[in-house]
């Protein structure tokens, strides 16, 4: 199980894809739709791994305080302005798929930047600093920028957006803490450095191909029904992950 599942973590390049694929043959097959239950217990599977090895004092000292900054600074002051010259170059005409890619870069992802900060063996405690922030940030600044930028009103159920944190990040973060102590107690600490440690972030591997499988899944119809509006998204799209990846690298440089 263990030499699986270190596989699986260490092929992300060819795991994932082949999630994709499966979610997307799933997705067509049957009706997808009792997989939406599946969304919050696999982002909490895909987190809480990575929360067990956190030295949680951490998460509430100082000393990030540039980090955290200039993320902030990047995440509502340089994507969504691309992404709206994206969308108004490419989409002029397609005024929904233009917001759509203003309001994903305005929403910040939550369980996969801590998830996959893990697996770049980078600053989890910044990482998830960077979330909580963002996220509530994201929540109250996007209805100000659609309608600035795009002439729409959005509106965000903060009740939601808090809802989500409590259960992708505190929740995990608490239980974390409370894994790692009995663990401590019951194996003591020279076992669990050496052979516990270093095997829970390759559970959270499973939460990620398992978010990815149901996203595809659900929404393999509507891929399957239009493949050709994915190749003419394509050249915009991977600008804007060319842009995302590019600052995702000099964050990870950082956090490290």
């Amino acid at each position: 199980m263990w030499k699986f599942l270190s596989l699986i973590q260490q092929q992300l390049i060819w795991s994932i894809p082949a999630a994709m694929i499966a979610g997307i043959l799933f997705g067509v097959s049957i009706d997808p739709s009792f997989l939406k239950a599946t969304i919050i217990p696999l982002t909490f599977f895909m987190v809480y791994p990575m929360m067990i090895n956190l030295q949680v004092q951490e998460v509430f000292s100082g000393g990030d305080y540039k980090v955290q900054i200039v993320t902030q600074l990047i995440n509502f002051a340089i994507i969504p302005f691309f992404d709206y010259f994206v969308g108004q170059w490419f989409f002029h005409d397609q005024p929904l798929i233009a917001l759509g890619l203003l309001l994903s870069a305005l929403l910040p992802t939550s369980g996969m930047t801590i998830s996959w900060t893990g697996f770049a063996k980078g600053n989890v405690s910044a990482a998830i600093k960077m979330t909580v922030v963002g996220l509530i940030a994201g929540s109250i600044a996007t209805p100000f920028y659609a309608k600035w930028l795009m002439g729409t009103v959005v509106e965000i159920p903060l009740a939601s957006v808090f809802q989500q944190i409590l259960v992708v990040v505190f929740l995990p973060l608490v239980l974390g803490i409370i894994t790692r102590r009995l663990l401590l107690v019951t194996v003591g600490k020279d076992r669990y450095n050496k052979n516990l440690k270093q095997k829970f972030p390759a559970f959270s591997t499973l939460g990620v191909l398992g978010i990815v499988f149901v996203a595809m899944a659900l929404r393999a119809k509507g891929i399957v029904a239009n493949p050709l509006d994915i190749g003419f998204l394509t050249p915009a799209f991977s600008n804007c992950v060319w842009l995302q990846l590019s600052v995702e690298y000099g964050h990870r440089q950082t956090v490290f």
